[in-house]
């Protein structure tokens, strides 16, 4: 996420970037990672676009 800061990442293209192929889609695994990211770096660094996916802002936007 930090490599494609200001662009939307969808869950999908999270997942295949971190999880083999036979990884259980229907898991919420990726949104438990984003909350753990989001209790150490700041809720407001990680914003939740509704059907598509996350985005990362940069320090001071908000």
């Amino acid at each position: 996420m930090l490599h494609h800061q200001g662009k939307v990442i969808s869950r999908t293209e999270l997942i295949e970037h971190l999880y083999d192929q036979d990884f259980d889609r229907d898991s919420n695994t990726v949104e438990v990672f984003v909350g753990r990211l989001r209790k150490k770096i700041g809720s407001d660094m990680i914003e939740t676009i509704r059907g598509l996916g996350y985005r990362m802002g940069e320090a001071g936007d908000a």
